[in-house]
């Protein structure tokens, strides 16, 4: 069972979380998934909560505190020094939405946008490390970014992060432009070409025991399928929406 207890590496996509309009029932839908249990969602944090798998943090919901701005799930990068990060966002080209801001004696967060809009966050940990399991079937396995500039955008993360990007692909017709990027030879996610059958941006995917059982869930329960499973050198993957309008990804490991 992967598991961390301690501080990301900087610019590991360390935690996810998402904003939806419905918490009570956006619980009960990522519990009939992934089999989530929550704490939290005190008055003091804006009734955010984190969902666990086994006592081990996972991800985090809260409620969605700008109607206009549709619900997603976002990305954080973890950052020893969240306010220096703010500073190489926007020196690079991107804009800073919420300055460095302390949550308690959790850790300090940003969010941000890249040059081309897309969201992002920084999370500079105290108390709370981040995702404490990975890789396993209900929590976080992969994130990746599907933008219109691939080229603009690893120029923008390198300078943030100092992102390395290994090319898989080779945008020529014949396949996709996509690169995985790391910071010490080990990839830590994935940059690609924009897809007409992809949301744009920022997506999370969360490891499953069986992609067709998840996504029949997801329409059972509301949900719709962006794209149907399908056999990838990684895994059977798919792109679901929750009832709220928020995308994610789903990976099951049948590479062994």
């Amino acid at each position: 069972m992967p598991t961390r207890d301690t501080t990301w590496p900087d610019g590991t996509p360390c935690w996810v979380d998402i904003g939806t309009p419905d918490m009570d029932d956006a619980k009960a839908f990522y519990t009939a998934l992934f089999g989530w249990e929550y704490i939290g969602g005190d008055e003091e944090y804006g009734g955010y909560c984190n969902a666990q798998l086994g006592g081990r943090m996972v991800a985090g919901l809260g409620p969605q505190q700008d109607p206009a701005d549709p619900s997603r799930w976002t990305t954080y990068f973890a950052s020893a020094d969240a306010a220096a990060g703010a500073e190489r966002i926007r020196a690079a080209g991107g804009t800073v939405v919420v300055e460095p801001m302390e949550v308690g004696p959790m850790g300090t967060m940003v969010i941000a946008r890249d040059p081309q809009g897309h969201a992002f966050g920084l999370w500079q940990s105290g108390m709370h490390t981040g995702c404490q399991i990975h890789n396993q079937p209900g929590a976080l396995a992969w994130n990746e970014a599907m933008v219109d500039d691939t080229a603009a955008a690893k120029e923008f993360y390198a300078a943030v992060f100092g992102f390395g990007f290994d090319q898989l692909g080779a945008d020529d017709g014949a396949g996709m432009d996509y690169a995985t990027f790391g910071t010490g030879g080990h990839p830590l996610g994935g940059l690609g070409a924009a897809d007409p059958r992809l949301p744009k941006g920022w997506l999370t995917c969360f490891a499953v025991a069986s992609t067709d059982d998840t996504v029949a869930l997801v329409e059972a329960k509301g949900g719709t399928v962006v794209t149907p499973p399908e056999d990838t050198p990684f895994g059977r993957f798919a792109v679901v929406r929750d009832p709220w309008g928020a995308s994610f990804e789903v990976l099951q490991d049948t590479t062994g």
